[in-house]
């Protein structure tokens, strides 16, 4: 068994995090991390074109085969969830194009994959995230650590899907 490499997403307009895991048999470890910020007072077409070219860009360096990425979730504001699915959209162009398998977690199933509970919050998720991986210190913003979860939660349903 060769070892899965994983792009976890936790997909935003403001801030998107994002993670690498290395995971074989048994055992995951944590690459890489980070947020990708596009900036505010740029129009959205440019916010956009800045996340598929930052994702693409870790595609390229990180050579992941898998792209585990939180699924849209209800919101009462309509404009917001359309931003969102636009970004969801540009992120999973980048791994499209990479030829990557794009795997889609709701909120609540992640939350339920690493805590034992679909509703826990995200202080609860960033410490099981935390003790899972051993990490010494949270990344911040919790957008990574929600990013992490949501790879987690593609290696906890690996044998599944």
């Amino acid at each position: 068994m060769n070892t899965i490499r994983i792009i976890g997403i936790d997909p935003g307009i403001v801030i998107t995090g994002f993670c690498i895991l290395d995971f074989l048999k048994s055992t995951t470890r944590l690459v890489a991390y980070g947020a990708i910020r596009p900036l505010k007072k740029d129009r959205i077409e440019k916010r956009l074109m800045h996340l598929h070219d930052e994702v693409s860009s870790i595609i390229s360096k990180f050579s992941p085969t898998i792209m585990a990425m939180e699924d849209s979730f209800y919101s009462k504001n309509v404009k917001s969830a359309v931003i969102l699915g636009q970004a969801r959209s540009v992120i999973m162009l980048s791994g499209a194009k990479s030829d990557i398998d794009i795997y889609e977690f709701a909120p609540r199933k992640i939350k339920q994959s690493i805590c034992g509970n679909g509703a826990a919050t995200k202080e609860q998720v960033q410490y099981m995230v935390s003790q899972i991986l051993n990490l010494k210190e949270l990344p911040k913003p919790i957008d990574i650590t929600d990013a992490i979860a949501v790879g987690l939660c593609f290696i906890n349903n690996y044998q599944i899907i």
